[in-house]
């Protein structure tokens, strides 16, 4: 079979590479899976540097998030057990880890409806107990990560207040029901947020940007509120002033959604039930921006990390994708 391997860190476009290789052995309580679409998750990019907090040893295939086909037919959604990544023709995973993928998605959605979508149900409904009326402001809101938490935010009743850099991005954010846009490139902000919200600030931030946005986040986060740390995309993780915190009277509430799958499996999946009834009203739907077949992955992989895309960009190993179930 043909999967990309990393053999030495690096920049993705410089380390991947397109080989044959055997098809991976499933290990005890393990599952092969045929590749029907692969997510790339911004922990793809953060892999191949070696910038991850999951090192999977070399050489490795990256893929974190697909949606893959049993070899009994089911169609399932699966995180990988690097380092049989999900950017090959087959990966194998953890059969007790195996979700069904909705049938109200085709494929390259369902890859990218796991890891965002469910890190979005835990930031904003587990640990900022977001409330219908509430303020919600989400950094990169056109990405990936972000524009999974807009669709949960307005499904839950919130003014979602979408943050993006560029009007190609601040288009998608309008189109995915932000209620204001707010492009960084063109705009103040801190200012664009005051005025939006008559000086009240926004109830929940939802940040996997750090850096810069984090700072704008202390800047505008309301009395009571709670900013969610999902992620460093912008490469710099910021040290919070806690008497900034004090004084101001708001939370900082890290997300790390990994460790429900050990600590809590049980939430992860009535998280997917939840989400898979979101899907199938409507509500939720992935943006996937591009779908691009395995010769391209690496291509694909580099621009995400080059913060080039929007939504989700889908690898398909086979030559056609297959229709939803």
């Amino acid at each position: 079979m043909q999967a990309w391997q990393v053999r030495e860190n690096g920049e993705p476009s410089e380390v991947m590479r397109l080989t044959d290789v055997e098809r991976p052995t499933p290990g005890d309580g393990q599952v092969l899976l045929k590749v029907r679409a692969a997510a790339i998750n911004f922990p793809d990019v953060l892999m191949c540097r070696g910038q991850y907090q999951v090192r999977p040893p070399l050489p490795f295939t990256p893929g974190v998030e697909i949606c893959g086909e049993t070899e009994d037919g089911r169609r399932v959604i699966a995180n990988p057990a690097l380092p049989h990544g999900g950017l090959a023709e087959y990966a194998v995973a953890d059969a007790a880890a195996l979700l069904p993928a909705p049938a109200a998605l085709d494929d390259a959605e369902a890859a990218a409806l796991h890891i965002g979508y469910q890190t979005g149900w835990f930031g904003l409904h587990r640990r900022a107990r977001l409330e219908a009326g509430e303020t919600l402001l989400v950094h990169a809101a056109a990405g990936g990560v972000g524009s999974a938490a807009v669709q949960l935010g307005k499904a839950a009743g919130a003014t979602v207040i979408g943050v993006v850099g560029g009007a190609a991005k601040a288009e998608a954010a309008r189109a995915l029901g932000c209620d204001v846009v707010i492009d960084r490139r063109a705009q103040d902000v801190v200012a664009a947020v005051k005025e939006a919200t008559a000086g009240r600030g926004a109830d929940v931030i939802y940040d996997p940007v750090g850096g810069d946005a984090y700072t704008q986040s202390t800047k505008v986060v309301a009395f009571e509120g709670r900013i969610v740390v999902v992620g460093f995309a912008s490469g710099t993780i910021p040290a919070p002033a806690l008497n900034h915190a004090l004084v101001k009277n708001y939370a900082i509430l890290g997300l790390h959604w990994g460790l429900y799958n050990t600590k809590d499996p049980k939430l992860v999946k009535h998280c997917h039930e939840r989400l898979t009834e979101l899907a199938a009203e409507g509500v939720v739907k992935p943006l996937v921006s591009e779908r691009v077949p395995l010769a391209d992955g690496a291509d694909a992989v580099q621009r995400v990390g080059d913060g080039l895309t929007t939504g989700r960009v889908t690898v398909l190993p086979a030559p056609a994708e297959g229709t939803a179930a």
